[in-house]
């Protein structure tokens, strides 16, 4: 009598080779919305420390963020609007033209901010990987959101009133979507 063996499907390969083919078709993560975009969006973002260490509410960190924000503007037609700079993240408006890639432009921006924090020359990664976008639309409000992230001083318990937290402002006028 022969033996016939029934093989169980492979279900751990073929999911594998799924994530594979992502990864090749892609690269490490699925392409940002930027690229979907004929028109150049408006978009909220907001990026971390490492381990969220509070270490961004400084004014050194401050006024390197707007130096870089006012030559971005004058040097590669990028818009940054409302900004709040809390002790671990940053939250920001930013519009670019035809040719902006918001990966690279905030891969520049955290360089910079570490090095104002004096911290790039360490062996120890500065920030968490990747950064949080959205796409503003047109039905969306702009200054709905502005006002919640304007209040996150506020609700940490920082300040009194959103007015009093000094590490935020607008670099430039951008009233909506």
């Amino acid at each position: 009598m022969a033996v016939v063996a029934i093989q169980k499907p492979r279900r751990r390969r073929a999911a594998w080779l799924q994530v594979f083919r992502v990864k090749q078709d892609f690269g490490r993560r699925p392409l940002r919305l930027g690229r979907v975009f004929e028109a150049s969006p408006l978009y909220f973002v907001t990026f971390c420390t490492r381990d969220r260490i509070p270490c961004l509410a400084r004014d050194e960190i401050h006024s390197a963020f707007v130096l870089f924000a006012r030559r971005a503007e004058r040097d590669f037609n990028v818009a940054i609007g409302r900004y709040v700079i809390m002790p671990e993240h940053v939250h920001l408006f930013v519009r670019g033209g035809p040719d902006f890639t918001l990966g690279r432009w905030i891969g520049l921006l955290k360089q910079t901010l570490a090095r104002a924090a004096t911290l790039s020359g360490a062996n120890t990664r500065f920030w968490q990987e990747g950064f949080f976008d959205h796409v503003l639309r047109s039905d969306e409000s702009y200054s709905q959101k502005w006002n919640y992230v304007r209040e996150n001083p506020v609700r940490a318990g920082f300040v009194k009133s959103a007015e009093e937290w000094p590490y935020q402002g607008q670099i430039v006028y951008i009233d909506r979507a």
